[in-house]
């Protein structure tokens, strides 16, 4: 068995490659040695070979591949079944050949079975079209992207699916566009994002190559972008560290002397009723300054001075600061916590600043909705694993999804006097200390940061 294991992967990966005669008078030759083999171990080779073969390979091309690798098997198959055995009568051979045919037919239907439940039980969702437009294959994960019942889509047309009670108006909108790309434009990739906000890679192969089908495969990219945005983020940070490592002293020093000849000159101004300019030009003197500190802060690649603290007490700490603007703004900041003995080791300026900025942009985002209903933000910790979680959830006015993936970007910002500095030093911050920080927001409804950070057990 062994031997005819070495000897069926080499040949059957010649034939899929090439697809020579050559390659396949070597599967008659195999078939013709299986003496004493039964039918199912020759079908566990092929199996096993096969698994080999599509390893490293996407799930269309996989598909091609197991198609192709039927010729070889069924080559094999017929050579091992009809071989010649002299001593049986025409009549006797007959009947074999008959037996052996049906047991092949059997053997057949078991392997494409198999590779039918491969397919179905795949994570990418995958359809098949006929020439003539008719569904004639769709794997589970396809349906559960539509959100129809598999079983009554097999033998739709795509107007048909399009016009299906269950399709839900958004996934028809994805279909219809999918159809103008591929179908119109005959492009072979599209990647979009669906309602829930997962990133969704679609990839066709046309019917010139599938013997008339069309074969659609949907792959859910979210990891994989996820991964992107942050080595984008990271590259962004480490270009600003180097733009305000370069110019922020250079522009501080002469700030700093203005200011200080501003003084000298205050009352000389005072004499000639002016002293409001020089008030002026130090608060935007002053204002400058904070801006460069800013770019200083968020280039700082320094480590985090820690020190442990209970979380609830630095909260506590936090609201203390916040809450008299709250107030002057028309909103309540509620405190709850589900585990008062929750102790991260962090750097308590730095954390700070963090819960500061993020509880700010809510109280900006509770004040553009002018007095639209009562403002309110609740701090929540729990434990999450290993983790601490603080949630600063806030019922403003929300975000869109282009605001949001961008949130985090230097110097974008929404506000008329922002940087655009605050949240791209608070992930760096969180980044430092071994934790994450995600948000989710709709317009309308409010948004949601949670800010994770290891536990010290």
């Amino acid at each position: 068995m062994q031997a005819i294991r070495k000897r069926y992967f080499p040949a059957l990966a010649e034939y899929i490659r090439s697809g020579s005669e050559a390659s396949l008078f070597e599967a008659t030759e195999i078939g013709k040695l299986l003496h004493g083999i039964h039918p199912e171990d020759m079908i566990a080779i092929h199996e096993e070979s096969m698994q080999m073969l599509v390893a490293n390979v996407e799930s269309e091309e996989a598909l091609k591949l197991y198609s192709r690798s039927f010729i070889f098997l069924i080559e094999l198959m017929v050579a091992f079944r009809f071989r010649l055995q002299p001593e049986q009568t025409p009549e006797q051979r007959f009947s074999e050949m008959r037996d052996m045919l049906l047991n092949s037919h059997r053997s057949f239907r078991m392997v494409k079975n198999k590779y039918e439940n491969v397919l179905q039980h795949m994570d990418s969702g995958i359809a098949i079209f006929d020439g003539d437009g008719i569904l004639s294959f769709i794997n589970l994960q396809m349906a559960k992207l539509l959100d129809i019942p598999r079983k009554t889509l097999i033998g739709c047309s795509l107007r048909e699916i399009l016009a299906h009670t269950q399709l839900r108006r958004g996934t028809k909108r994805i279909v219809l566009r999918l159809y103008k790309e591929m179908f119109l434009r005959r492009s072979r990739y599209l990647e979009f994002q669906d309602a829930n906000g997962r990133h969704l890679l679609v990839t066709v192969t046309y019917g010139d190559q599938l013997d008339g089908d069309y074969l659609f495969s949907v792959k859910d990219v979210s990891e994989y972008k996820q991964i992107e945005q942050s080595a984008y983020q990271n590259d962004k940070l480490a270009m600003l560290g180097k733009i305000a490592a370069s110019i922020a002293h250079e522009i501080r020093n002469p700030l700093t002397s203005i200011r200080g000849f501003i003084q000298l000159l205050r009352p000389h101004l005072l004499q000639l009723g002016k002293e409001e300019y020089a008030r002026i030009i130090l608060a935007e003197i002053d204002r400058a300054n904070d801006i460069i500190y800013e770019f200083l802060n968020s280039s700082k690649p320094s480590a985090p001075m820690k020190q442990k603290v209970p979380i609830a007490s630095l909260l506590k700490e936090v609201i203390l600061l916040c809450e008299s603007e709250a107030l002057m703004k028309g909103s309540q900041i509620q405190f709850e916590s589900y585990d008062e003995e929750l102790t991260i080791s962090i750097d308590v300026k730095q954390i700070k600043q963090v819960i500061i900025n993020i509880v700010r942009n809510a109280l900006d985002a509770i004040e553009e909705l002018k007095d639209e209903r009562n403002g309110r933000i609740d701090i929540i910790t729990r434990r999450d694993g290993s983790y601490a979680e603080i949630t600063i959830r806030d019922n403003g006015k929300g975000m869109d999804h282009s605001t949001k993936a961008r949130l985090f970007d230097p110097f974008f910002t929404t506000k008329a006097a922002g940087t655009g500095l605050g949240l791209s030093v608070s992930y760096r911050i969180i980044r430092n200390h071994g934790g994450t920080i995600r948000v989710s927001s709709s317009i309308g409804e409010g948004t949601v940061f949670n800010i994770y950070l290891p536990l010290v057990e």
